[in-house]
């Protein structure tokens, strides 16, 4: 049983935003103190994500578990007396009360997400999902040191360089004339 009235819950409910939340907040301050250097919220690109580095070719998302389902899987569906049911994870609780509206929310987020990580893809972008639960102080330093590891290796692979073999035809002997155009 839900300890608030509806109207209370609404209320609680549209008060969440999703920019600069404080787990968003946490990625961005370590990311710049790091020397990492970003954008927020490309407009251009899809799902607008959270934080986007252009010189990485990376976008980066700041989930939370709630909202965006995280360890809760689509396959894991089940009908029980006519009505939909996903197993909660350890991070993701999902409520009892509405829990078809929610279920139904959760799962659109997630297909959502996948959606836009494709389209991403085929732009040449990479996408990095960080989770909530990621950034909880017992575990943060690991998460963020872990990102500046992908960032990198992302980078040295997309700036890697390429050894071309120059294609030798006859080699010219030192005291050989050049032919020119005007046979000459």
């Amino acid at each position: 049983m839900d300890s608030h009235t509806p109207q209370q819950r609404h209320n609680n409910m549209a008060a969440i935003h999703g920019k600069d939340t404080k787990p968003e907040m946490v990625v961005r301050r370590w990311l710049w103190g790091h020397g990492f250097r970003y954008r927020l919220n490309h407009p251009r690109l899809p799902g607008k994500p959270d934080i986007v580095m252009r010189k990485y070719r990376t976008c980066i998302f700041v989930n939370g578990c709630f909202w965006h389902g995280h360890n809760v899987q689509l396959q894991t569906v089940q009908i029980e007396n006519g009505q939909l049911r996903i197993d909660n994870s350890e991070c993701c609780k999902i409520p009892r009360t509405n829990r078809d509206f929610w279920v139904a929310k959760i799962r659109r987020n997630q297909e959502r997400d996948l959606r836009v990580q494709h389209e991403l893809a085929a732009m040449g972008w990479h996408s990095i999902t960080i989770w909530e639960c990621e950034l909880k102080p017992k575990v943060r330093e690991k998460t963020l040191e872990s990102l500046a590891y992908t960032l990198n290796r992302i980078f040295l692979q997309d700036h890697s360089v390429r050894r071309y073999e120059i294609p030798e035809e006859e080699p010219l002997i030192a005291a050989e004339e050049i032919p020119t155009s005007d046979g000459n």
